[in-house]
């Protein structure tokens, strides 16, 4: 009977021990894990690098070649709250996340939307931002179209930024037509405004902005909105603490009315139109 006791305490005792030890190594592997954040690498480096592309109004060009841009401002603010520089890397968009696994900068922010298979290979954080995508379509060649399938033919030639999700949503609502793809947005809206296109799918504020600039040669047919998206920093998987930094400071810039300030100057205003060249 004493023996029974002795192996009962026995093992609540050694059950004690493994839960500690359970536990000690779980706190090891959290330590481990926060030691190889890359929030400790930007701090070390003291330089926050951004992989980004260029397109209206997320990040773009001034007339003084310096990036300006809803992004930029996000990025810069960022950098700011984490106290070190700001490195951006301007990166072609169908190559962005390669360079993001590569290591080529430590977090994306450029207006990528949040899609399955790009979070099969990368990690969003919580959305910052939103839009919907709408065609813009040259008169000469489209004025006559009235309804999405009518953009649906072989003699139809649509234009699109190389990787972006408003390409593979032109394809899957337009099987039938001709797609060409660019690197940047300005080379598809150029193919459009040269009559070499019939039309693009563009995010808002872009269909605004170029209808203004060119109403004698595009207009926005009479189509509701093809999506409505939202918009997260990319990271690369396996960072939980990034994560965690990155999904609290859009919490605290949301609820704080910085970010929702930034995006209407950006995207429901024009008062920086000025500071760029036209397209």
């Amino acid at each position: 009977m004493k023996l029974g006791r002795w192996l009962l305490a026995l093992a609540a005792v050694l059950g004690i021990l493994g839960i500690a030890g359970n536990r000690a190594m779980a706190q090891d592997i959290r330590q481990d894990l926060a030691a190889t954040s890359v929030i400790e690498e930007i701090k070390k480096r003291g330089v926050l690098r951004v992989g980004l592309s260029t397109f209206v109004p997320w990040a773009m060009r001034d007339k003084e070649g310096k990036l300006i841009g809803f992004e930029i401002d996000v990025a810069n603010k960022l950098a700011e709250d984490m106290g070190v520089t700001i490195e951006s890397v301007p990166t072609s968009w169908d190559g962005i996340i390669p360079a993001l696994l590569a290591g080529k900068f430590d977090v994306i922010i450029s207006g990528m939307s949040i899609t399955p298979s790009r979070n099969l290979t990368v990690n969003f954080t919580d959305p910052y931002a939103n839009t919907e995508t709408v065609i813009v379509a040259n008169q000469a060649l489209a004025g006559s179209f009235k309804t999405l399938e009518d953009f649906n033919k072989s003699e139809v030639t649509i234009a699109d930024r190389r990787g972006a999700t408003t390409a593979t949503l032109a394809e899957k609502v337009w099987p039938k037509a001709t797609h060409l793809l660019f690197d940047e947005e300005g080379q598809s809206l150029q193919e459009l405004l040269n009559g070499k296109a019939h039309a693009v799918l563009a995010s808002v504020p872009s269909p605004a902005l170029w209808l203004e600039q060119y109403p004698d040669v595009l207009f926005v047919p009479d189509i509701p909105a093809l999506e409505k998206t939202v918009e997260s920093f990319a990271i690369r998987k396996g960072d939980p603490d990034a994560l965690n930094f990155f999904n609290n400071w859009i919490l605290v810039n949301t609820v704080n009315g910085w970010l929702g300030e930034r995006h209407s100057y950006w995207f429901m205003g024009r008062a920086w139109k000025d500071q760029v060249p036209e397209q």
